[in-house]
């Protein structure tokens, strides 16, 4: 790794077809935003994303362009002079690709021919009332007008290649095959629709996989339309391609076929450098955070935040497969460790994820009010102290250190005591920040009231369930996700399902160590690609070939190993962990899309 591979397209002509172009709805629009800028080095204005227009937030990432003089431009006037709403311009991301965005509504008249056809040519049914699925598949006959209309402006030996994602931006595709568009077809499954279903429900999951019938499983499920047109479109395109080894064997099975090509995500690197200042980066953030813990922790007791470390874990809802069930079984087995060690240090661990709630719990944000009404006044006093003590010792011939308690007037004295004991509690701090919708079926809630993880003062391992993400208009922390990730010592993510995982590859990059797992594809692609990669402080869990209960006492022998660790040997690694991320660039990792569409381009047309 870390060499930059020096491989060209052979084809002219690249589109990629996605739902989450312009759309912020999933990982891919990671994928697919992050990946532009490298994709338009290799082919300039020769590259064309397509998208749905389905809200009208898209023109803050959208900037129209009046010039259609290009294959693609010409592509659309034909489509608007056919009535069509079409929309061309440039994606405001790094690279500033072309970006056609094509609106379900201009089809969605015609939608009961579109199913017909769609049923009678390649045996999927398609439910009547499904909002999702309807826009979907009416998205999918725009892609292949403007696809079969852009292939018509393009001479022949201009190869043009089709890149789609998912089922979302692959419904197109078994069209495209039997009516002969002349465009190669590349597909890309980042997670089986089956698969996802399957892991969360099966805990043999992957020791299962021969034995599963499809077709059964998809009905059960109710996803038997989204299998369909996941498996049509993988054995419909000329080279079919996933993210990483983990998800390739589980296509062989769940879709018929095996991947010819594996496509590992990438990152951009440039977006998380800050030229060498991680460890003064990483003090500011994190005294953002001791202010979240005082507020939350301190009302009910304190302890030393200078002894304290800040682990957390990140992602969807997912509490088996984001492994949240076996962090927390490694956070159980860790606090009973460092209090049987009478271990002085701290550990507080944040789930953050999303849940539907109701509001922030409200003793939460009056503790928080309350505690910033204690540092109010602790300024008017230091004010007041400062310039009584300048005064008090330029004039002072005795050279002592006057009485400072004389300096401060009664009323705030009185208002600080009296503010003290209006916060203080003898209740425990609570797991969670927010007043859930349905706590009582909630799985994290639901371990921690049956663990020894109960927040008391003799804990050493605290929780903080915040079950929405974090943004700079939350009140309780008040600055950006990637902030507080900076901010934190160690990111833990030992998924049991993860075709991808870019939680731990953006923790990596912001220079924070971080634990994967090897049913994960970001895990398996270290365990490949990076010899020693524990001491660059990115570590991988087993969890392939051994139980959940050996998974979690590995995993905590990985803490109480951090937690030992000295607070300069902590520093280095950050510095090391920087370095390693520049392995998971785009500028590397590009040329595996690059091999993809070359391959697609040695694949004889069919007549």
């Amino acid at each position: 790794m870390g060499k930059k591979e020096k491989t060209n397209p052979r084809a002219r002509f690249l589109t990629e077809t996605a739902w989450e172009v312009c759309n912020q709805v999933g990982g891919i629009y990671t994928v697919i935003r992050t990946k532009a800028a490298s994709i338009v080095e290799k082919f300039g204005d020769n590259y064309c994303a397509i998208g749905p227009y389905i809200h009208r937030d898209v023109r803050g990432e959208f900037e129209p362009l009046d010039d259609l003089s290009s294959p693609f431009g010409l592509a659309v006037k034909l489509m608007r002079d056919s009535g069509l709403n079409v929309h061309f311009g440039r994606w405001l991301v790094a690279g500033r690709p072309l970006v056609v965005l094509l609106d379900p509504k201009d089809a969605l008249e015609n939608l009961s021919e579109i199913k017909y056809f769609i049923w009678e040519n390649h045996y999927i049914g398609i439910p009547e009332d499904d909002k999702l699925i309807n826009n979907v598949v009416a998205f999918g006959y725009l892609v292949r007008i403007f696809l079969k209309t852009l292939a018509q402006q393009i001479q022949s030996k201009d190869q043009l290649i089709g890149h789609f994602h998912e089922w979302m931006g692959g419904t197109s595709i078994p069209d495209l095959r039997k009516n002969k568009v002349n465009i190669k077809m590349v597909f890309t499954t980042h997670a089986t629709i089956l698969g996802r279903y399957l892991a969360m429900n099966n805990p043999t999951f992957y020791n299962h996989l021969p034995f599963f019938e499809w077709e059964k499983e998809a009905k059960h499920f109710g996803i038997e339309t989204l299998a369909r047109f996941e498996r049509a479109a993988a054995q419909g395109c000329d080279v079919f391609t996933t993210v990483s080894d983990v998800t390739a064997r589980e296509c062989k099975y769940l879709l018929g076929r095996k991947p010819d090509i594996v496509l590992p995500n990438g990152i951009n690197i440039k977006k998380f450098d800050v030229q060498h200042e991680v460890q003064v980066i990483h003090q500011e953030y994190k005294e953002e955070i001791h202010q979240f813990v005082m507020g939350h922790f301190f009302q009910s007791y304190s302890f030393n935040l200078d002894k304290t470390l800040y682990f957390f874990t990140s992602g969807r809802y997912e509490y088996v497969n984001k492994g949240f069930d076996l962090t927390l079984s490694a956070l159980s087995i860790l606090n009973e460790r460092m209090k049987k060690a009478k271990s002085e240090m701290t550990v507080v661990v944040f789930f953050i994820t999303n849940k539907e709630v109701h509001s922030i719990n409200p003793d939460t944000l009056q503790s928080r009010g309350v505690m910033e009404e204690i540092r109010q006044t602790c300024d008017v006093i230091i004010r007041q102290i400062r310039d009584q003590l300048f005064h008090s010792t330029a004039a002072n011939a005795q050279y002592y250190l006057p009485d400072l308690n004389q300096m401060v007037d009664d009323y705030w004295k009185l208002r600080l005591r009296r503010t003290l004991q209006s916060w203080k509690t003898d209740d425990l701090p609570p797991a969670v920040t927010h007043d859930l919708v349905n706590p009582q079926n909630d799985d994290i809630l639901k371990y921690l009231a049956q663990s020894e993880l109960q927040n008391r003062q003799e804990d050493r391992v605290k929780v903080v369930y915040h079950p929405q993400f974090i943004s700079p208009t939350n009140p309780l922390f008040g600055i950006e996700y990637s902030q507080f990730v900076r901010g934190c010592h160690l990111g833990i993510f030992p998924s049991y399902y993860e075709p991808w995982g870019y939680t731990p590859m953006e923790c990596i990059a912001s220079g924070v160590q971080a634990i994967t797992s090897d049913l994960s594809g970001f895990g398996e692609f270290v365990l490949r690609t990076i010899p020693n990669h524990e001491n660059s402080g990115v570590n991988v869990v087993r969890r392939s070939k051994q139980t959940d209960t050996v998974s979690a006492e590995q995993l905590a022998d990985f803490f109480l190993t951090f937690i030992h660790s000295s607070r300069r040997s902590r520093i280095t690694m950050r510095n090391e962990v920087e370095r390693c991320a520049e392995n998971f660039d785009w500028k590397y990792l590009i040329s595996h899309y690059l091999k993809a569409y070359n391959l697609a381009t040695e694949k004889p047309m069919e007549v």
